[in-house]
């Protein structure tokens, strides 16, 4: 299972690991959170280590490994104090019985239940324990006040458990656990964009990728595009409170989270797509995709077969998706892109006054280390005469950060025009 943290921050993530057997699915669950892009710092009780030792734990997370509550080598002794403060989360798996007890009863006689108490962070808890301990009415009886002191409850799985019994208790799997928490921090991030984000309330169109065009059944006319600027955007956009559709053309990406997306094949029917959402709504318009220039102008019903040393095949122009819906009677925020091999800042300022965009992007498509393949790019916007903005020069760095610069310009722009718009 992999995760897509593109929106979220770093954050600091508690594993507090209790007594239990199922204590060795938390050093999984520790790498899992890693992968994902957390800070973890592991806490453990005197129970725990008794089925696993600190040092794995350290190995795991990059970081010591904290087990007394009264440390002297830790901030003089308060070292408790530091972590609840460090925690954006303090994550509890496995939770043991005793553990959900003494955070009920209020008590703090070791580390983890004095950070408990100490912590401003959100706690979750992962019960794990023998199905008879789980279904003891002084266990439902303790999980009810966490409940009602807002601790957040992981709820077992049924199955086998290692004392022979069958029935509810099991720490669920690590990569379900850590998914939960992704999709945690991706929903309470996605609330701060929408209310605070640059591009708060704001409906984002992007095409992206390459378009195809059938010569027959089983051949076609198309391009390099990869599609990753465009994707790369619609994250970036969506990170920034937006409501993004994505019209994709063929290409071989995972959908970015909280993104709509529209597959496509040929330019006609990016066009069509492109309209669609013009109906439906749209704020800002994005055309990063690749859309052939030509279509052929009669696609064979069959394969066509080898006949001669030449093949003659006509072809027609395709339509200028990004200049027909900027001439469209409700038209967006038009941003367009320019991949250019020579003279790319002179075709890129022809294609914005030609084609009556907002802004423009252009790029050297012809630079091995920022081509359509690569990870990372480089370009140069220009803004539509009316905005009174300088170009900008957006160093070479990875098509994320492009995509979030992009995503600053656009503002600017949009709260250029209100500013005028006020001033008028």
């Amino acid at each position: 299972m992999s995760f897509d943290l593109s929106v979220i921050p770093h954050k600091n993530i508690i594993l507090a690991v209790t007594g239990g057997i199922a204590a060795y699915k938390s050093a999984i669950l520790v790498r899992r959170l890693k992968d994902a892009g957390f800070n973890v710092r592991v806490v453990m009780t005197e129970g725990a280590q008794a089925f696993i030792t600190p040092l794995t734990f350290q190995a795991l997370s990059g970081n010591p490994v904290h087990t007394q509550l009264l440390d002297p080598e830790a901030e003089a002794g308060m070292g408790h104090i530091e972590l609840a403060r460090w925690a954006d989360l303090v994550l509890v798996a496995p939770a043991s019985c005793d553990t959900l007890a003494k955070f009920a009863a209020g008590l703090a006689d070791d580390l983890l239940s004095t950070l408990y108490l100490a912590t401003k962070a959100p706690v979750w808890v992962a019960p794990a324990m023998n199905q008879q301990m789980w279904a003891a009415k002084a266990t439902q009886r303790n999980l009810a006040t966490l409940i009602e002191d807002g601790v957040h409850v992981i709820m077992p799985d049924a199955g086998s458990q290692a004392c022979g019994d069958v029935g509810l208790g099991r720490m669920p799997e690590p990569e379900d656990i850590a998914h939960q928490v992704t999709q945690y921090f991706h929903k309470a991030q996605r609330a701060i964009a929408e209310k605070f984000g640059l591009l708060a309330g704001k409906k984002v169109t992007i095409t992206a990728g390459p378009t195809r065009e059938a010569i027959d059944p089983v051949r076609y006319i198309s391009n390099h595009s990869t599609g990753k600027m465009g994707f790369a955007l619609a994250a970036a956009c969506y990170a920034a409170g937006a409501d993004v559709t994505l019209i994709a053309g063929p290409v071989s990406l995972d959908t970015p989270n909280g993104v709509q997306r529209k597959n496509v094949s040929s330019a006609i029917q990016m066009l069509d797509q492109s309209l669609a959402q013009l109906d439906e709504g749209c704020d800002i318009f994005i055309a990063t995709a690749a859309v052939a220039d030509y279509r052929v102008a009669q696609v064979a019903e069959h394969k066509i077969k080898k006949a001669g040393d030449e093949l003659n095949v006509a072809l027609i122009k395709n339509p200028d998706i990004v200049a027909t819906i900027a001439q469209q009677a409700k038209r967006p925020f038009m941003v367009g892109f320019a991949a250019e091999t020579r003279n790319i800042e002179e075709y890129a300022a022809g294609k914005l006054v030609a084609k009556k965009l907002d802004m423009i992007a252009c790029n050297d498509v012809s630079r091995a280390d920022i081509g359509f393949a690569s990870d990372e790019n480089a370009m140069t916007v220009f803004f539509a005469e009316q905005y009174q903005l300088d170009k900008r020069d957006l160093e070479k760095a990875s098509k994320q950060e492009i995509a979030q610069q992009l995503v600053e310009a656009m503002h600017d722009a949009l709260h250029h025009t209100i500013q005028a718009d006020d001033e008028l």
